[in-house]
């Protein structure tokens, strides 16, 4: 009977422990998926920014401000645009909320008719 006793709340211990153990690994899971979420936005926006400020550009625009037009519409910042032979280079940043350590994401597109490197 003494040993029955020495052992009462070990279950509990063990389930708060695996409790604790999946809390944390969810919360890992969560912050790397948002960093991948953040990173795929911010490609999405170089890469719409790009294809825009490539279609003005053509039309004799300027390319730049339609990258920058539609890569804020994408939540993220225009950090840097140059173009050259035709081609649009377009660089964004997404900043990743504090609860994440304030990371930026940063992405670049290049778009442009064929053979315009």
């Amino acid at each position: 009977m003494n040993r029955r006793r020495s052992q009462d709340g070990v279950a509990t211990t063990l389930a708060l422990v695996v409790v604790g153990v999946l809390v944390f690994v969810a919360a890992l899971a969560c912050g790397a998926t948002a960093v991948v979420v953040g990173h795929r936005r911010a490609q999405a926006a170089a890469d719409l920014g790009a294809l825009a400020a490539a279609e003005v550009l053509q039309s004799g625009g300027d390319g730049c401000a339609a990258a920058g037009s539609i890569v804020v519409a994408n939540a993220a910042e225009l950090v840097g645009c140059s173009s050259d032979n035709g081609s649009t280079l377009v660089s964004v940043v997404i900043r990743l909320p504090r609860l994440l350590g304030q990371r930026e994401l940063h992405a670049r597109a290049r778009a442009g008719p064929s053979g315009s490197r």
